[in-house]
Formats: structure tokens, sequence, C-alpha cells
């Protein structure tokens, strides 16, 4: 009995580091696709589509694109992605706390 608890418990702790390292990557390659969007909007070159940025906030970047928004000054003056990244982020806290919370982690 007490081994399947301490290997539920390292199954347990190897899915939360999974998903924190996924959020880290998507986050720093959300960060970054808005500072090379700026760059190529910057030399009049083909820019990164605006449903890849968003999709990346989708897949759990928010944080690094709101980030990228305004670290970059970049698409701070289009309202859905003043309102839209944010948005995201919060939908995305929001789903983590319940996700938490209905597991046990909190």
């Amino acid at each position: 009995m007490n081994h399947e608890k301490e290997r539920g418990n390292i199954m347990q702790t190897m899915a939360i580091t999974m998903l924190a390292g996924y959020l880290v990557i998507i986050n720093a390659a959300a960060l970054l696709m808005m500072a090379e969007d700026k760059r190529r909007a910057k030399r009049h070159q083909w820019r990164v589509p605006e449903a890849a940025l968003f999709g990346a906030a989708l897949l759990g970047g928010s944080a690094g694109a709101w980030a990228g928004m305004y670290l970059f000054h970049h698409k701070t003056k289009h309202w859905y992605f003043v309102v839209g990244m944010p948005l995201i982020l919060a939908a995305q806290l929001a789903a983590g706390v319940w996700l938490a919370g209905n597991s046990g982690l909190v």
C-alpha cells in the first residue's frame, strides 16, 4: 500500500514538472514570436500571422505573449490583443486553479 502511494506521488510530481517545463517553453516561444513580429514590422518584412500569435497564447503562452506585447511595445494599439491576451490568461489561470483544486493539489 505504501509503495502505491509513493508511486502516485512520483507520478504526480513528474506530471507537474512536465507541465511546468511545457509552460516555460510555450511562454518563451510566444514572447519570442512577439519580438520577431515586431522586428519584421520595423523592417517592412513578411509578418508573423496574428492567428499564430493568438494560437501560441491559447496553447498556454498567454503570459509570454502579453509580456511580449508590452516589452516590445507591439500590438498594444489593437483592442483584440489588449483585451484578448489578458482574457486568455485569466481563463487559463482560472482553469488551472479549478483543476488543481479538483485534483487534490490545493
